[in-house]
């Protein structure tokens, strides 16, 4: 992806009851965000009814805001086996959702998104939270922590495929880097 095209992503922060989405769009090095919200899973009855809206409500978000890729947190690995099955299928029905709308689609582990957006990767809801507010330089509504991780997942996604790792792009200096991305100080 050119750094210069204007473009929009997902990023989706999966789960069973809630289940986060961001739609960021991306002009140049600048971020944006179109919208982000929590879809509330926890009165929906059975798992399968859960899946299903999961594929359903992604699918109009999908065609309604047209993003060209999706940025999906990884399930990190817990002591419940049950739990992480039933995550693993939330994020397999996410990333199907998104495949069926011929999205790119990049997976992030949650200590790799962590370190993106926070230089941390042990850093705190909280953190992560706060500083996605200010890479987005607007106060979130608190719509709960899914919400701002999807959000975070996709600026992740931003800063590695701008990162001059994923492009082979070398620098001269440090000062050549921050100059070619002026979003990554703050």
């Amino acid at each position: 992806m050119s750094n210069k095209a204007t473009y929009r992503l997902i990023g989706v922060d999966p789960g069973t009851n809630l289940m986060g989405y961001a739609i960021l769009e991306i002009s140049g090095s600048k971020i944006k965000l179109v919208v982000m919200n929590t879809l509330n899973l926890k009165n929906q009855g059975s798992h399968q009814e859960k899946l299903k809206r999961i594929y359903r409500e992604l699918d109009d978000i999908i065609a309604k805001y047209k993003p060209i890729t999706m940025a999906i947190e990884a399930p990190f690995f817990g002591k419940n086996v049950q739990s992480m099955l039933k995550l693993g299928r939330a994020q397999g029905v996410a990333i199907a959702a998104g495949m069926a709308r011929n999205l790119e689609i990049s997976e992030y582990a949650p200590k790799k998104v962590k370190q993106s957006v926070t230089g941390n990767g042990n850093a705190s809801k909280e953190q992560v939270g706060a500083m996605v507010e200010n890479i987005l330089g607007i106060k979130l509504p608190d719509q709960g922590f899914d919400a701002k991780d999807a959000a975070a997942v996709g600026i992740c996604h931003h800063y590695q495929s701008g990162s001059p790792l994923s492009k082979k792009k070398k620098f001269s200096s440090w000062s050549a880097f921050l100059k070619d991305n002026p979003n990554r100080t703050g």
